[in-house]
């Protein structure tokens, strides 16, 4: 219903911020990763999710269409309602939550107040392709910027190695590897560290 606000930041809490839009005060919870995002900032857009309930309606407030993307993807899965989901948010970046749901990380994923063990397998279970998918499709991931690892990582897949996998063992050798490698050379490292 509202995608976005712009305005003056009128009040600005690590949980909650008003947006003043000609007049109209909106008054929006935030996560401490989108709040960190705008502190410095005296005015700006905010993408919004309007959270209905049957005992109020909660204005949601994202520093990314990113971010926001993700807090839907968390609230489809059944036990993580929206106050969870801005907590994960909280705990940690999006590309984090991300990265620990596609490699099916349950431990960092229980380390995030309000996340047992059942909910981090249930969001593991119910995200991981999706999520994985969307890090294809969309941006790379969070320290896979698409170059020549994304590259590498593509070869590996394609060789039949699992990518949780290959993206670590690229990782590891772009670590060791000269800034300017090549990708063969990159995928031969890579084989080796697997």
């Amino acid at each position: 219903m509202i995608a976005f606000v712009r305005g003056q930041f009128v009040v600005k809490t690590p949980a909650r911020i008003v947006v003043d839009v000609n007049g109209v005060g909106y008054d929006l919870q935030v996560s401490l990763n989108t709040y960190a995002a705008i502190s410095n900032k005296e005015s700006g857009l905010l993408f919004t999710y309007l959270h209905i309930t049957e005992n109020a309606h909660t204005l949601y407030g994202f520093a990314e269409l990113a971010e926001k993307e993700l807090f839907l993807q968390l609230i489809s899965v059944s036990g993580v309602g929206a106050t969870t989901a801005r907590m994960m948010l909280s705990g940690m970046k999006p590309e984090e939550i991300t990265r620990a749901i596609i490699l099916g990380n349950t431990r960092q994923l229980e380390s995030i107040k309000g996340i047992g063990k059942k909910s981090a397998e249930r969001l593991i279970v119910e995200l991981k392709d999706k999520l994985g998918k969307q890090a294809l499709q969309g941006p790379a991931m969070a320290g896979m910027p698409h170059s020549v690892d994304a590259d590498a990582v593509h070869a590996l897949v394609a060789l039949g190695i699992g990518r949780p996998m290959a993206e670590q063992a690229v990782k590891k050798t772009m670590g060791s590897l000269a800034a300017d490698a090549s990708l063969e050379t990159i995928i031969k490292e890579a084989l080796k560290n697997l």
